[in-house]
């Protein structure tokens, strides 16, 4: 096993955990430099997390005011569509928030290299970018599919190669194959990035990045940050599919 830094936890605590550590470093960026900026993923597992942050006491503890809401990835679909991460964001967090400041990937764009470009300018200007800056978040919220991909960087995909851009275009295997998404190296300069993953559908991939040296990593087990923190939070029946011991680990 290699030594990536995860924990084990019912599924309820796993949630509550995932809330302190963001409102922590939610918090500790704001102190510091008087913002934040974290990016959140699409994808079932962060549903209750949203829902959760919707409610008191996690609404009023962080100061929403003053973090930048991105988001890692979207699908190629306007905010209203079912499939849309902007969309469900809302639906169970955003609107229930007394502040907030969003930066969403426009899906809708009928180009999606256009949406991408628009996406990456946003970010160059919003944090105050030179050219050949990568941004540092303070947080990215990834999750990992059955298939090992994480963001929209798919196994084999092309997305998953780009070096020289803060976002490019992925394209999923099924339905709406269009994404616009983070680069890896946008990723890896995180200051922190925690997967939240949950469900034994998940273990044979969780297997492939935790259990032996891959002659062709998946997408999931590219993600180390440079100069950041990384932390897997896995719940049981994910752990207990990738025959994981139900230990924190550091």
């Amino acid at each position: 096993m290699n030594t990536r830094p995860y924990e084990v936890h019912e599924s309820d605590i796993l949630i509550l955990r995932a809330a302190e550590l963001l409102s922590w470093v939610v918090e500790d960026a704001v102190n510091a430099r008087g913002v934040a900026h974290i990016a959140i993923s699409g994808g079932s597992t962060p549903r209750p997390l949203f829902k959760l942050l919707a409610a008191p006491p996690w609404r009023e503890r962080i100061p929403w005011g003053r973090t930048h809401i991105w988001w890692v990835d979207e699908r190629c679909v306007p905010p209203d569509h079912p499939h849309s991460n902007f969309g469900v964001a809302y639906a169970l967090l955003l609107q229930h928030l007394p502040i907030v400041i969003t930066h969403r990937i426009h899906g809708e764009e009928d180009d999606p290299q256009q949406a991408a470009a628009l996406y990456e300018q946003e970010i160059t200007t919003t944090m105050g970018l030179a050219a050949w800056q990568w941004p540092r978040f303070d947080l990215i919220l990834l999750g990992m599919g059955a298939d090992g991909h994480t963001a929209s960087l798919f196994p084999g995909d092309p997305a998953l190669t780009v070096r020289d851009r803060l976002v490019t275009v992925g394209h999923a295997p099924t339905a709406p194959r269009d994404r616009v998404t983070l680069t890896l190296p946008v990723l890896n300069q995180a200051a922190h990035v925690i997967f939240l993953i949950a469900g034994a559908g998940k273990g044979p991939a969780l297997r492939r990045v935790f259990h032996k040296e891959d002659p062709q990593p998946l997408p999931a087990a590219l993600v180390e940050p440079e100069n950041g923190y990384l932390l897997w939070l896995l719940d049981r029946d994910a752990a207990r599919a990738a025959d994981m011991p139900f230990l924190s680990c550091r």
